[in-house]
């Protein structure tokens, strides 16, 4: 189950690129085998966090202080296009990110962050910017603080802005929930409306024997 998401300040690392897509997140090659859960965080952004000799990148902005503790991403427009790999997230999840502030993002890598607890945020590109000019001035001392129960985001200089979010999607990353977890909380609704329906349309129902 993902893990609860209410309240969080933390330091935040601005990737402004555009159309980073989920092979820049996660190679594929890295999501072959049956135990890539829990290794996945090391190989996020592989391509640009490391060097051709297997060395890490000193230009990439997770490679250096204080970015290294990022659990919020800003990031560029479109983020989380391409494949709909899951990987992607679980690979940030690994690495400890917790949400990610952009413009727009891949709509399925969006849908897949609330699935395993990672809040995305939808602003304005003009709110993502500032946010991320305010990390930049503080050479990312700066942390941001996310209120999920608000829909509040707080930049390092005070600025407020408020954000929009599906109420379903937001319940389910209070609670920690997923998809399936928030079904089952209507369980009793569902087995009322499963009676009615057996009820008024037995045919539907019916289960033919086998010989």
């Amino acid at each position: 189950m993902p893990k609860p998401f209410n309240k969080l300040t933390a330091i935040a690392a601005p990737i402004m690129r555009g159309n980073i897509d989920t092979d820049v997140i996660i190679r594929i090659e890295r999501l072959v085998g049956n135990s890539v859960r829990g290794t996945l965080g090391k190989w996020a952004f592989g391509s640009l966090r490391y060097l051709p000799d297997g060395s890490e990148n000193p230009a990439f902005i997770l490679n250096r202080e204080p970015y290294r503790q990022a659990e919020i991403l800003v990031t560029g427009p479109n983020f989380g296009c391409g494949s709909s790999r899951e990987g992607a997230v679980w690979s940030l999840q690994e690495m400890g990110i917790r949400a990610i502030i952009g413009s727009s993002f891949g709509d399925i890598f969006f849908a897949n962050c609330f699935q395993n607890g990672i809040l995305p945020i939808v602003a304005d590109k003009e709110i993502v910017d500032s946010l991320a000019a305010d990390v930049e001035a503080t050479q990312g001392a700066g942390k941001i603080s996310i209120d999920l129960e608000t829909r509040t985001i707080a930049s390092p200089s005070g600025k407020r802005y408020t954000f929009e979010i599906d109420p379903r999607r937001r319940e389910g990353l209070l609670q920690g929930f997923d998809e399936v977890a928030l079904t089952l909380q209507r369980d009793s609704e569902i087995r009322a409306f499963q009676a009615a329906d057996r009820a008024a349309r037995p045919w539907i129902h019916f289960a033919r024997k086998s010989a």
